[in-house]
């Protein structure tokens, strides 16, 4: 008899070890993406607290990416880093998610539910109730500078049917000195700046390779990529990866 539960319990063993190999865990993550703006008197605490959050989860599955919108820029000031495709993005979650009108400081976490930037307790909530989820996806990256380009060899596993990968260029941190509009006299602080965001379509490509134009004043401590696959019927985010 004893024999017999010894060898159940190595089948039972081996049989965990192998389905761990076939199905690698798929960690959950939290990918905030907030719409700010210079131009907004409301947005300066938001910008504050995602970078607080995004320096005290580091080294965890929770990534920030500032999105500069432009519709403030006819208010007094025009933000340096607004941009109108940010605008559209923003638009495109307004859609998804059916709530209109857009805001700032408005964040999205995994695509999939929105709160005000500057109430950090809803965003930690928030936080917590997307990392206790699995990825769908998991993407894997390959990085190869040449001057002005990034080449990303990237594999991407478990997608939607109409997915598309996205590549965010980061500038982790940078200041501004506002002269005029709702901000004016004031020096802003800034985090995670999205200054770049580049698409590809998944539909008949898991596995490929996109080259990204970086920006004149790129470098490895400064900058970062991000890459997040995204279900675009629906606009949840199902995995994210810093390359």
């Amino acid at each position: 008899m004893k024999n017999i539960l010894t060898f159940i319990i190595l089948f039972l063993l081996t049989g965990n070890t192998i389905f761990s190999q076939n199905y690698p865990d798929k960690k959950g993550f939290a990918l905030l993406e907030l719409y700010t703006s210079e131009g907004c008197s409301s947005c300066p605490p938001a910008d504050e607290l995602l970078g607080k959050i995004q320096n005290e989860y580091k080294d965890d599955n929770v990534y920030v990416l500032a999105y500069h919108v432009d519709y403030w820029d006819k208010q007094g000031w025009k933000d340096v880093f607004s941009n109108a495709d940010f605008t559209k993005r923003q638009y495109d979650y307004a859609k998804f998610m059916d709530k209109a009108p857009i805001y700032t400081p408005q964040v999205i976490i995994n695509g999939k539910a929105d709160y005000i930037g500057s109430q950090e307790t809803s965003l930690r909530n928030g936080i917590k109730s997307a990392i206790s989820k699995s990825a769908s996806s998991n993407i894997t990256f390959e990085t190869t500078q040449n001057d002005a380009k990034l080449s990303i060899n990237f594999s991407i596993e478990g997608t939607s049917k109409n997915s598309r990968l996205f590549i965010a260029v980061i500038q982790k941190s940078a200041k501004s000195n506002v002269k005029r509009g709702e901000n004016a006299h004031r020096v802003l602080s800034h985090y995670q700046i999205v200054r770049q965001l580049q698409s590809v379509d998944l539909n008949k490509a898991k596995k490929g390779t996109v080259s990204v134009h970086l920006p004149k004043n790129f470098n490895k401590q400064d900058f970062e990529i991000i890459g997040f696959v995204q279900d675009m019927n629906s606009g949840a985010i199902l995995g994210v990866k810093c390359a």
